[in-house]
């Protein structure tokens, strides 16, 4: 999993540095064969093909994503994300521009919602901790953003795992693409509560669209 800490520090537009961050992480060379990574040890991919797989907003920026990366992408897996071409709806955007502080970023995600939707989200406290303690301030500027769908970036095959009742809308218009989907009731962050069978599902919607 790349790290985006930092990725739009350089300004708008923003979406040619998340691609190049992204596409940047995805190792060359020759496939290795490689034994069970210990902790903090990063299992190496080779040449082998790759699976974008983008959760929540992320899946705004998967086509750029293919694009930067190319030929060796061979598929993409959304979960409970937005769809390529969706945007902040007006209202989302005029709230998010009012909690904007000086110097035009938003607080932490987290803070965006009532204690008594976030509180159940992440299993323990925690955990809650661990995740708030790096979360960005994101820049206002950000969310206007229209990110480029370039053409063909579909041509691979697609899948979708939904988990909250939010994105389920995009589920089914997944479906209608036929896409292979699958889903796994929990909140929007379910793989930090069971990330095991977040897992699991990733891989069952993979063989679905392909392999």
């Amino acid at each position: 999993m790349p790290s985006l800490t930092g990725a739009l520090d350089a300004g708008p537009p923003f979406w040619p540095g998340i691609a190049a961050t992204v596409a940047a992480a995805v190792p060359d060379g020759q496939p290795v064969a490689v034994g069970r990574p210990e902790v903090g040890e990063r299992p190496e991919l080779g040449g082998r093909p790759v699976v974008v797989v983008a959760h929540s907003n992320a899946g705004r920026f998967v086509p750029v994503i293919v694009e930067a990366i190319g030929e060796r992408v061979s598929g993409c897996v959304f979960v409970d994300a937005a769809l390529p071409g969706e945007g902040v709806t007006a209202e989302r955007f005029r709230a998010l521009r009012g909690m904007a502080a000086a110097d035009g970023r938003v607080p932490p995600w987290t803070s965006w919602w009532d204690e008594d939707v976030v509180a159940g989200l992440f299993g323990d406290a925690q955990t809650r901790a661990e995740v708030s303690a790096e979360q960005p301030r994101v820049p206002v500027s950000f969310f206007e953003e229209e990110v480029p769908v370039p053409e063909g970036w579909d041509e691979r095959a697609c899948g979708y795992l939904w988990f909250s009742p939010a994105y389920e809308d995009r589920a089914r218009e997944a479906e209608r693409r036929g896409w292979a989907v699958g889903h796994i009731a929990g909140g929007h962050v379910h793989q930090v509560v069971d990330p095991g069978a977040v897992a699991r599902g990733i891989v069952a919607v993979t063989r679905g669209v392909g392999g």
